[in-house]
């Protein structure tokens, strides 16, 4: 399979993964093949890439690391769960929300099975799913990079089940600002970006009063938007001042908003994020943090075209754990030729190869065969 834009889809090519709406239902179906409708759909969704199969991408596979089943599962649960606090505003019956803390800590048991049975670079195929609330799914993937985070630092499985939990419920206080604001596909003005900031304080309140949870877990919604440098909010708190989990889901917040779509900009591609994440480490963002995550993330998933330094270009067949920068590629063009025998490099042994771009709307120039 291969990665494309929906820009450069055509009529006749195959699906190979199943686009999803938000209740888990199939929209467009794998192995089906494209439409002039489909692709007008596609891209009236916002939907940016997709996987297609073809002859130059047989046999490369790109799996999430968590099933769809799961997925649907665990967002479906964190809904109803943020549901029943937007039903009650500032909740004077805890009970309910003790039940859905207990609720949480099963879905953090699931989440944390799948991640440690994959022995694979964790991968998140955002595009194959639209929804109308950004907050739960953006909640589901938060924990999802959260916890790969927490098992890279070693983490106890007391401290994973915490600071999981905290990564559900770091934007919990957004079910308390105004849909409207959140959803507003312009720039906010300052008055709402007031707004949207006092969801930290929203979350800490209504967190620090469940019994069944700890206090650290209303400190991760209190200071998942501080930064090393005070630059943060809500109290502008330095280094170590900040809660090591508030430092680790800051950064699973972070690369999973800026590689989903908004209403207000497109997505950024997983290693677009990370570069803007490296370039905060150690000003904005904590360095091991960061240097865990990149050993944890495929930055360049599997079906990826991408173009190295000395001209060749292919797509990414396998990761390398430990070394995401370097996948393994499937060459088919070297200077622009086509090769009739393409073959597989693996940049784990060719250190003098540093991939320099992405091409989304690859269309392979067969009559340039060399």
């Amino acid at each position: 399979m291969r990665l494309i834009s929906t820009r450069a889809l055509r009529p006749g090519m195959v699906m190979a993964t199943t686009v999803y709406n938000v209740r888990g239902n199939a929209l467009i179906q794998r192995n089906v093949a494209i439409t002039d409708r489909m692709i007008y759909r596609l891209q009236e969704l916002n939907i940016q890439y997709v996987y297609i199969e073809d002859s130059l991408s047989a046999g490369i596979m790109a799996t999430e690391t968590v099933p769809t089943r799961v997925r649907q599962e665990a967002v479906t649960g964190i809904e109803a769960v943020f549901r029943r606090i937007d039903e009650t505003k500032v909740p004077k019956n805890l009970v309910v929300l003790e039940d859905s803390a207990r609720q949480l800590k099963s879905i953090i048991d699931v989440v944390l099975k799948e991640i440690k049975g994959n022995d694979d670079l964790l991968t998140v195929l955002t595009d194959v799913f639209t929804y109308d609330s950004y907050v739960f799914h953006h909640s589901f993937n938060v924990t999802l990079y959260t916890l790969s985070i927490g098992i890279e630092l070693r983490l106890s499985p007391r401290q994973l089940e915490e600071l999981g939990i905290g990564a559900i419920l770091h934007d919990v206080g957004k079910m308390l600002v105004s849909e409207e604001i959140l959803m507003k596909p312009g720039k906010l003005t300052e008055e709402e970006f007031e707004e949207v900031q006092k969801h930290t304080e929203h979350g800490f309140d209504i967190l620090r009063k469940l019994q069944s949870v700890s206090l650290m877990v209303a400190h991760c919604a209190y200071q998942h938007h501080e930064r090393l440098d005070g630059s943060g909010y809500p109290r502008g708190l330095k280094g170590d001042d900040i809660h090591p989990f508030a430092k680790i889901i800051a950064v699973a917040d972070v690369f999973d908003a800026m590689t989903s779509n908004r209403v207000y900009r497109k997505a950024m591609l997983p290693h677009e994020a990370l570069e803007i994440l490296f370039a905060g480490s150690g000003t904005l963002f904590d360095k091991n943090v960061v240097e865990a995550f990149r050993r944890s993330v495929a930055i360049y998933p599997n079906g990826m075209v991408v173009e190295l330094n000395d001209g060749k270009k292919g797509i990414v067949t396998d990761q390398n754990k430990g070394l995401t920068e370097r996948p393994v590629i499937r060459v088919l063009e070297d200077k622009g030729e086509m090769l009739t025998s393409p073959y597989e490099l693996d940049m784990k042994h060719e250190l003098d190869k540093v991939i320099i771009g992405f091409d989304p709307d690859y269309e392979p120039e067969t009559s340039k065969i060399k």
